[in-house]
């Protein structure tokens, strides 16, 4: 259920919200999730998609123990 979720979101938030990248990683009971967008509005839109907060709310009460976002500015890529 989660991977199918996670897939749903993915394609949800490049198609429709404009993510230009979204990249997860898990290793062992850790797991990180990027993704790369254009703007700030293109992520507060995403943010409030409905399916998007959905997904949220189970995450909270089936997968994880506790999740934190990050909103972080490349300033340089090499």
């Amino acid at each position: 259920e989660y991977t199918r979720l996670a897939q749903r979101l993915r394609a949800l938030a490049i198609e429709k919200y404009g993510c230009r990248e979204f990249v997860a990683v898990t290793e062992g009971a850790e797991e990180i999730a990027i993704s790369y967008w254009d703007t700030e509005q293109q992520i507060r839109d995403w943010k409030n998609d409905p399916e998007h907060r959905h997904a949220q709310a189970m995450g909270r009460q089936k997968w994880y123990r506790s999740f934190t976002v990050e909103i972080c500015e490349v300033i340089r890529k090499r």
